[in-house]
This record gives C-alpha cells, structure tokens and sequence, in this order.
C-alpha cells in the first residue's frame, strides 16, 4: 500500500489541476459563471470585460503558445512530441488557434519539408494578457502567504516539475536565469 504521505500529494497535484485560476474553462451543459464571460465556442476563448480577464485562452491553447514562445517555430509533430500527445490532437488543437489567427504556419526555417507553427503578434498579445491574469489571480490566491512561504512554494513544484522532465526526458525550455534556479 502506498505511503499515506504519497495519498495526500497525488490527491493534492489533482485538485492543483482543476484550479480555474490557472486552467480557466465553462463546463458544459452548465450555465457559465455569473462572474465570468462567456465562452466563444469558435476558438475556446472567452471575451473579457475589464483588465484581468482579456479574451482568455483555453488550457490547451495557452499551453501550445506557451512552447512555442519559449522554444520558437515547431511541426506538429515536435508539439505532439513535446506534449505527449498524439498529432491528431495537436493538429486539432493548432487548428483553433490558427483560426484565431494566434499563429501561423511558416516554411521551416532551416529547409525542411514540414511547415512549422510560430505565434502571431496577436497570439503573443493574448498569451501576454492570459498571463498577466494568472499571475493576478495567483497573487490574490497567495496575499496572506509569506514572501518565504511563496519562495519556498515556488522551488519545490519547481524542483517537482524538473524531476518529472528529467525522468520523461523532455524539459520545457526556461529562460537562462530561470534554467540555473537563480532567485528573482
């Protein structure tokens, strides 16, 4: 039987998962939430109404612009690859987005036949908006936490997350000063 200590992490990493802050989403066959906008079934995005809730990006979309803002142009098959996910997933996905107009599909850049997806202006404006809100939204989460307290949060999911790319064998790119765990 497992450890009661591994019992409460797992339970907790999977209430961590359903957080709305951090993975906004209406579910359907509900109404939405009064306090939230509406959903665009379009693109998965939801318009917004004042500065912390810009037209907000789905769990997926925010991720896929996310690496591809950090690692540059990429196939399908890279993302698919990078994700775990099977292409049919990720090219359902991406199509969304490029529908949205939040990427685009380019030449490879170093002469391969497969054509690459890079963000936009525009998808990089949205991904910069959806940011800004789920670092606002963590900020009200965690006012009455301590400085140390929110440090030492921040470096073991930190180190939680490293281990998990090292063990899978597919870390997510990381600016310089972030690749070293130097403090901010």
């Amino acid at each position: 039987m497992l450890d009661r200590r591994l019992e409460r992490l797992e339970r907790e990493l999977m209430l961590v998962a359903r957080c709305s802050v951090l993975s906004p989403r209406e579910r359907k066959g509900q109404g939405p939430d009064p306090q939230a906008p509406t959903a665009r079934p379009d693109t998965g995005t939801t318009p917004g109404t004042e500065p912390c809730t810009p037209t907000r990006l789905d769990r997926s979309g925010y991720l896929l612009l996310s690496r591809l803002d950090a690692e540059g142009a990429m196939t399908i098959g890279q993302l698919a690859d990078a994700f775990q996910l099977d292409v049919s997933t990720v090219n359902r996905q991406t199509g969304a987005l490029l529908r949205a107009g939040l990427v685009e599909r380019i030449p490879d850049p170093e002469g391969g036949l497969a054509r690459k997806l890079r963000v936009t202006p525009q998808g990089a404006d949205r991904m910069a908006a959806e940011r800004t809100c789920r670092q606002t939204g963590l900020s009200r989460l965690l006012e009455s936490w301590t400085p140390e307290d929110v440090a030492r949060f921040e470096d073991v999911l930190t180190r939680f997350n490293r281990e998990v790319e090292r063990q899978e064998g597919r870390a997510w790119p990381r600016e310089a000063d972030e690749a070293v765990g130097a403090p901010e």
